[in-house]
């Protein structure tokens, strides 16, 4: 049943926020992601948006299109001490968000991985070894994801929808690669520096960077690893909802 929970809830907010369309086409020339900071009237990132008008055909987006909502993403490299904290904000605050697991935290944080498919979050997959995927062949590239893919399937009876490339480096082949997967590529409409575990930045000013930068259709990117991130999440949760947003 936790199964098959789960892969709905995935598949819902799939075909809820994420259009479907053919795929074509494939150069593999790397392009690393960045949001940019220009933004529209609606403070959507204009670089986000020009990622999802050219690459949607791939199933890949930077924007969802649900104006009310606002999707939490986080990174899931390595632990840091913090995730079970976070775990316990999402509890308190009725809220959800997708972990992109690297093959190493898979192995190694069972508990965790555990705990976040029985509260009910989704799952998603950074690649088995955190590998950038326009380096590698299109069978290694295939293996990259799918290795993972089937270690999750296999391991928690979990089957992911969604791959966040890692280094946020991509090609048109590589985002061909991932979709043929039967993935959706999820990168992200907000980021901010949070991954520097010796030079975390102050909680206010993250928590006002957040709040400010909030956006209908916004994937925000955030790190597991970060203890300023962990003090703030509630409170941030908070603030989106508070401008409307649902979480």
């Amino acid at each position: 049943m936790k199964k098959t929970m789960a892969v709905l809830s995935a598949a819902v907010l799939s075909a809820a926020v994420f259009p479907v369309s053919a795929v074509y086409a494939e150069d593999n020339s790397i392009i690393g992601y960045g949001q940019g900071m220009a933004t529209d009237s609606r403070n959507r990132p204009l670089d986000a948006l020009s990622f999802n008008d050219r690459y949607c055909d791939y199933d890949a987006f930077a924007v969802s299109n649900d104006d009310k909502r606002i999707i939490l993403t986080f990174d899931q490299g390595y632990e840091n001490g913090y995730t079970e904290k976070i775990l316990d904000t999402l509890k308190e605050k009725n809220a959800t968000a997708i972990f992109f697991l690297t093959g190493d935290y898979a192995k190694k944080e069972e508990a965790l991985v555990k705990r976040m498919i029985a509260d009910g979050h989704i799952l998603g997959n950074h690649g088995m070894t955190h590998a950038s995927l326009p380096s590698l062949s299109l069978e290694d590239g295939k293996k990259e994801v799918m290795s993972l893919h089937e270690y999750v399937l296999n391991n928690y009876g979990y089957e992911m929808q969604f791959f966040r490339f890692p280094c946020g480096e991509y090609s048109e082949q590589a985002l061909k690669t991932v979709n043929d997967c039967g993935y959706k590529t999820v990168f992200w409409s907000y980021a901010y520096v949070d991954w520097k575990t010796d030079a975390q930045p102050d909680k206010n000013e993250a928590k006002e960077k957040l709040l400010s930068s909030a956006h209908g259709g916004e994937i925000l990117l955030l790190h597991s690893v970060s203890a300023t991130n962990a003090e703030i999440l509630g409170d941030v949760i908070d603030g989106l909802r508070e401008q409307g947003f649902t979480v």
